[in-house]
């Protein structure tokens, strides 16, 4: 889900996106106002179905993580393309597929993306059946700094790179306490949060309160495809897999309808919100 941080590095300073700012943690998020862009023309929209292939993700009772999230990600894709007829849908992958988490980054920068949405499954702690009974609802993440306590969500996502081949090569240049880093988060912050932001709350508004479903809200994160995706971006944990009740909501054409229909409103909400043609 990254792509080349010198490239990202090099366009960020081209934007004049660098500053100092750097202090922010995983926590529910400020919200401050996001201005409307009168101008802005709403393109391109990226559809990332987590997981997929020899990475199969979260694991239910009798289903996988990447089989549910490309069933979602399969409906969402034509119902944009039916609903909002401007706008072009990119797919990070449309089958059975491991793709390279830097590889789906690319995907969305090559595409020029106006918003990445990253489909995905969440789940409770393995070996503990009562507390997996329990869990439900909806989680939003976009990308930020983050306490090493609250990155049971972060640490699960990111730990696709270690399937990857060459994982060493393409991450190694990857610390949250270089400087360069520093640098090309801040230019995520400038440029990308608060819409990410925007976004995440929208979609929060219809699963929580147009649904009815329980929700843990917006967080920030360290999840690297949200980090170098140059584009607001929000991975949407749909629901936890290894709870029997969520499962059967997940697995269903109901239940998946119903997150596809939720996520199409906070996209049409999104595009009024910053003004976008």
């Amino acid at each position: 889900m990254i792509f080349n941080t010198r490239i990202f590095y090099i366009a960020a300073i081209n934007s004049g996106l660098v500053a100092l700012f750097f202090c922010f943690s995983a926590f529910t998020p400020v919200r401050d106002t996001v201005p409307s862009l009168s101008t802005f023309r709403f393109k391109t929209i990226i559809i990332d179905a987590g997981h997929g292939g020899k990475d199969p993700g979260a694991r239910g009772s009798y289903s996988v993580e990447k089989n549910v999230t490309l069933a979602i990600a399969k409906k969402l894709k034509a119902a944009i393309d039916s609903q909002i007829t401007s706008v072009n849908t990119i797919m990070t992958r449309t089958d059975d597929t491991f793709i390279e988490l830097n590889h789906r980054s690319a995907i969305a920068n090559q595409n020029h993306g106006n918003l990445f949405i990253s489909i995905h499954c969440n789940s409770s702690p393995e070996g503990n059946a009562a507390i997996a009974h329990k869990r439900k609802g909806v989680l939003l993440l976009v990308y930020g700094f983050h306490r090493l306590k609250e990155q049971e969500e972060a640490v699960r996502e990111n730990s696709s790179i270690f399937i990857e081949k060459n994982y060493k090569q393409n991450y190694e240049s990857y610390d949250e306490s270089d400087p360069s880093n520093l640098i090309i988060l801040n230019a995520y912050i400038q440029k990308y949060r608060k819409q990410s932001i925007l976004f995440g709350d929208l979609l929060n508004t219809e699963f929580e309160d147009t649904n009815g479903r329980e929700s843990a809200g917006v967080k920030e994160q360290g999840v690297l495809v949200l980090a170098h995706s140059a584009m607001p971006a929000v991975l949407i944990e749909t629901g936890f897999i290894n709870n029997p009740e969520e499962e059967d909501y997940l697995n269903s054409n109901d239940g998946q309808n119903e997150i596809v229909q939720s996520i199409i409103r906070a996209i049409n909400n999104y595009r009024k919100a910053i003004g976008a043609i």
